[in-house]
């Protein structure tokens, strides 16, 4: 049954969107002190909105973008693809 290796893939016309909803939540998060890496991070790995706050609707935006499209992104990012 799982011997196979399945395929996994997102629409590509997003990462514009994401970059910018994730630029907007980093800045939100530096403007009221936190540690914007580490509050995303725990948002990423947990699912937990309240991770990201509502100042200048964060919460909100990082909830547009689903968690399995945002870690493509970020992993097609860092390999430069």
């Amino acid at each position: 049954m799982f011997d196979k290796t399945m395929t996994f893939s997102f629409p590509s016309d997003r990462e514009a969107d994401i970059k910018a909803i994730m630029t907007a939540v980093y800045a939100a998060l530096k403007e009221k002190g936190y540690n914007p890496l580490n509050q995303m991070v725990g948002y990423i790995l947990s699912g937990d909105p309240t991770y990201i706050t509502t100042h200048n609707n964060a919460r909100s935006l990082i909830c547009k973008i689903d968690r399995d499209e945002l870690l493509q992104v970020l992993v097609k990012s860092y390999l430069g693809e």
